[in-house]
């Protein structure tokens, strides 16, 4: 019985010690640091003491919020932490990516997302605002802060809500009821001149895919604005020297108390596939 008291003060004092600590995990598979192997590519976790964009949100490299499981799969997770705050995750690609072939696989339910949450599946480049807008092309899961709006799935080129709202360079769709029970594939082909978009419910095959989308050079070109900076007017952006595919978990409405089910939540991606061009 002293034995016992003992291992439980030990506990409780292990406990005050940590205050408001990030927890963390073992280390699951695919981890080593901050650097993760998904799908025969490494991806770095991104992560900080600050608050970063999209949203903006707190983002963890904690091991339990970007890991894989043993069947190879990503796991992102927005978990509420020791210090009561919620924090998202996001994992980037450190090899450069531009002209080409995307595809996601998800293994998760995208029908039924708590109403503040993206998935966001898309490329970006810290270097490329002015003359590219970021080099951004997106597959988004989300109903964007309006709860039970049908159309959780997105396919947008950037720039659609910097500065005016630019409505033709966005599409949005509401998911099978089967993609609830089923896993979903996601494509994007990114040309100087075209970019298409086509989703299926579970592998891609010769199916018709239940969402499709192009955007070419007959729209307007478009500005970007953002942090008092304008780009150059963009109609397709261009991959810059720094470009990266990402995946994305976030809040995008009421940060401070996390997905509109008020519950940590995760997502689950099987693969992704970079081809280029």
């Amino acid at each position: 019985m002293k034995k016992q008291r003992l291992a439980l003060l030990a506990l409780l004092a292990s406990t005050l010690l940590s205050g408001c600590a990030i927890e963390t995990a073992p280390a699951p598979q695919g981890r080593s640091g901050d650097q993760l192997n998904f799908s025969g590519r490494i991806w770095t976790v991104k992560g900080g003491t600050e608050q970063f964009g999209p949203g903006p949100n707190y983002f963890s490299k904690d091991l339990r919020s970007a890991y894989l499981d043993d069947r190879g799969y990503l796991h992102l997770n927005i978990r509420k932490f020791n210090d009561n705050r919620w924090y998202c995750s996001e994992v980037i690609s450190n090899d450069v990516v531009g002209y080409g072939r995307y595809v996601w696989v998800v293994e998760s339910d995208m029908v039924n997302i708590p109403d503040n949450t993206v998935l966001g599946l898309f490329t970006w480049d810290n270097n490329t605002l002015v003359n590219e807008a970021n080099s951004e092309v997106d597959i988004e899961f989300s109903r964007w802060g309006v709860a039970g709006d049908p159309k959780t799935l997105h396919m947008s080129v950037q720039p659609v809500w910097f500065g005016p709202f630019k409505a033709e360079r966005t599409q949005g769709y509401q998911m099978p009821a089967a993609a609830a029970t089923t896993h979903t594939t996601h494509e994007f082909i990114w040309t100087d001149s075209l970019i298409s978009w086509k989703s299926w419910l579970g592998d891609k095959s010769s199916d018709p895919p239940f969402a499709t989308w192009e955007f070419d050079l007959n729209n307007p070109a478009r500005v970007k604005e953002e942090g008092g900076i304008t780009s150059r007017p963009i109609i397709i952006p261009a991959p810059g020297p720094t470009t990266n595919a990402r995946i994305n978990l976030w809040l995008v409405t009421n940060q401070a108390t996390g997905p509109s089910t008020a519950n940590d939540y995760e997502i689950v991606i099987r693969s992704f596939l970079y081809e280029p061009f």
